[in-house]
């Protein structure tokens, strides 16, 4: 098949849904179809680039904090890669995307979408993130002027299925998981000697108000063990300041640190323990690849999270936001080293059933389905 993706950034791997498109085409290519984006950046045989949108310095630092860019949709770009495409693949609800979806319908080529921009995304960073009737507003703002314009949805988990059935989206919802790639895989690394001699706690994500890394840090502080840990943050993000200067109560000196896949898969090979503490999340492929290195995951269970479907045993749950409680489970996990040792194994052997292989090809499946529709309505 000839795949045209539809995402405003996918040049750098810095957040969640950007990391996802660019394993999802690479995974796509493997399986020899040929992909083709649509996003900002520079020109590329891959690539149909179109320019990046600029905002007041506030705002445009609100985004770009986020690991996002925004892009100006360009009716051209979109007319030249329909005549070349079989489907176009919308990855995010943005302006791009809605505009290029009104240009593939009226030249009827077929077309898909996937649900990665959680409303909570947006709504957390203004704040508003508690607030069920500004949640479902996001929703249903979504479902109206994109979502239910489509016949097929990509669904990372059940969870967010479930809310799109509860709001109202009509298309046929695909439950199929990101995948984990192959190179996630059980193993254990020495430490290195910032690591070694200490109990390394380590979560991955963006510093953003969903992710809840304050529980984290106020649980590590409340440990009884506080001085054996080391506390890791990979990411980046808007509240790298306030968790810095709430992570000072720490006896270790926290790492927050942004690292490259390789690097990070190193980190993974060595630390102790993943906690997972997102109060909204539509999978966690860094919690899914975690546990796939063998890391045993401590995970918030929250309503709005996908992440409490991978817990193994209710040592790998906390309620969502209470650090006492997240506290004990640390502990517990510490205190019991040969448990921990049997569920790494075990959580290794559960992420199999997430590869990325079966990933893809229930996506081409979705593919050949809204192809055949699209040729029934032509006929």
């Amino acid at each position: 098949m000839k795949i045209v993706l539809v995402i405003d950034q996918f040049d750098d791997a810095n957040n969640g849904t950007t990391i996802s498109a660019r394993r999802f085409a690479t995974a796509l290519k493997e399986h020899g179809n040929e992909v083709r984006v649509i996003a900002t950046g520079k020109p590329a045989d891959y690539k149909y680039a179109v320019r990046q949108m600029r905002f007041f310095p506030i705002v445009e630092q609100l985004i770009t904090s986020q690991g996002m860019r925004l892009a100006i949709p360009n009716r051209h770009v979109f007319e030249k890669a329909a005549a070349w495409a079989d489907v176009v693949h919308f990855m995010m609800p943005s302006p791009l995307a809605v505009m290029g979806l009104r240009h593939v319908e009226k030249l009827g080529i077929p077309h898909t979408a996937a649900f990665h921009c959680q409303p909570e995304n947006i709504t957390f960073t203004l704040h508003m993130g508690n607030s069920k009737r500004v949640n479902d507003f996001v929703y249903n703002r979504f479902r109206d002027t994109f979502f239910n314009r489509f016949t097929h949805i990509h669904c990372p988990s059940n969870m967010i299925a479930g809310q799109l059935r509860q709001h109202g989206y009509t298309a046929q919802l695909h439950v199929i998981s990101n995948g984990i790639s192959p190179q996630y895989v059980y193993g254990k690394g020495p430490k290195e000697d910032w690591m070694a001699g200490k109990f390394n706690v380590l979560m991955v994500g963006r510093y953003a108000g969903e992710k809840r890394q304050d529980v984290l840090i106020e649980a590590c502080c409340k440990s009884r063990y506080a001085a054996q840990i080391q506390l890791i943050l990979a990411g980046k993000g808007p509240l790298e300041k306030k968790y810095r200067n709430l992570a000072q109560k720490l006896p270790n000196p926290i790492v927050m640190e942004f690292y490259e896949p390789s690097r990070l898969l190193e980190i993974l090979h060595m630390a102790d323990l993943y906690v997972h503490t997102s109060d909204a999340e539509i999978e966690a492929m860094s919690c899914m690849e975690a546990f796939a290195c063998g890391l045993v995951p401590v995970i918030a269970n929250s309503p709005r999270s996908a992440t409490p479907q991978f817990a193994l045993d209710e040592q790998s749950l906390f309620p969502a936001g209470d650090s006492a409680a997240l506290a004990e489970r640390i502990d517990w996990w510490f205190e019991h080293p040969a448990e921990r040792s049997e569920m790494e194994r075990r959580y290794a052997e559960h992420a199999k059933a997430y590869a990325l292989e079966a990933s893809i090809e229930q996506t081409e499946e979705m593919f050949r389905l809204a192809i055949a529709e699209q040729k029934q309505k032509r006929d």
